[in-house]
């Protein structure tokens, strides 16, 4: 695991036993998905963007109708490094040709970061309040990304700086680390995150992550990460391009989301 430690993410080559969750997981989601109630919330960028989290109806193992609990050496391994832990109802993000359009109540320049930048962020960093400030709101352990779609590698893959988590980790570690955890959540980072994302934008390289149903990839938690635009030509079938994603969540009281590897 150096290289998921150094680069701040993995990918792990296809599994008969994940090729056979992914399909059942498909299948959920898009049952899941049909509900009028999931396209209103989750629909976005004017159709191009199904956000949905907390959208597949997994058990705590994974599980979903039709299914097997997941397996797989990426899950393997997460729960190996992070400790187990059950999985959430998974978010299944599906991208659609066209993407990116400006999301509802995004500003120009919101949607030329979207469009430039990928929309680059760190998971559980959310714009909070009219200002937008940026508050650590989610302390995800690892995000696990299962894709569901046989896709091209255009179709809206996602990419993440590589090495990235470590320059992000040092920014949280100066604007939180003298703060009593309890109060991490009320802490405006907005000016330690941009200022480390500029560095990141200058320093890692940005690399494209593709995979096919029955492949994983693992990020780290603190690695800066996106979605790129949908190359002119790339296929997909008409369900989009889907991946499944876990970002379970560390127990409270802790202050392992700062210092656990």
């Amino acid at each position: 695991m150096t290289g998921f430690f150094d680069l701040g993410w993995a990918t792990y080559p296809a599994e008969p036993a994940v090729l056979e969750w992914a399909e059942a997981a498909r299948g959920a989601a898009l049952k899941s998905m049909a509900r009028p109630e999931q396209q209103k919330k989750w629909l976005q960028c004017e159709g191009t963007w199904f956000v949905g989290v907390d959208t597949l109806p997994n058990r705590a193992d994974g599980a979903v109708e039709g299914g097997g609990p997941l397996g797989g050496a990426a899950y393997h391994m997460a729960r190996r490094i992070y400790r187990e832990m059950p999985l959430h109802r998974g978010q299944v993000s599906v991208n659609y040709p066209g993407y990116p359009r400006p999301r509802q109540g995004e500003n120009e320049a919101g949607f030329r970061y979207r469009l430039k930048r990928d929309a680059a962020h760190v998971d559980g960093i959310l714009a909070v309040g009219p200002a937008r400030q940026r508050m650590l709101k989610e302390r995800h352990a690892y995000i696990l990304g299962l894709p569901l779609t046989e896709c091209d590698a255009g179709a809206s893959p996602l990419v993440i700086w590589e090495g990235s988590h470590h320059i992000m980790r040092a920014a949280f570690e100066a604007a939180l680390g003298d703060v009593s955890e309890e109060n991490w959540a009320d802490v405006d980072l907005t000016q330690a995150y941009q200022a480390a994302r500029r560095e990141v934008f200058e320093r890692c390289p940005r690399r494209v992550v593709t995979a096919q149903p029955g492949a994983a990839y693992l990020l780290h938690r603190h690695a800066l990460h996106g979605i790129a635009p949908w190359q002119e030509g790339a296929k997909a079938p008409p369900e989009g391009r889907m991946i499944a994603y876990f970002r379970p969540d560390l127990p409270g009281g802790s202050r392992d989301w700062l210092h656990l590897p």
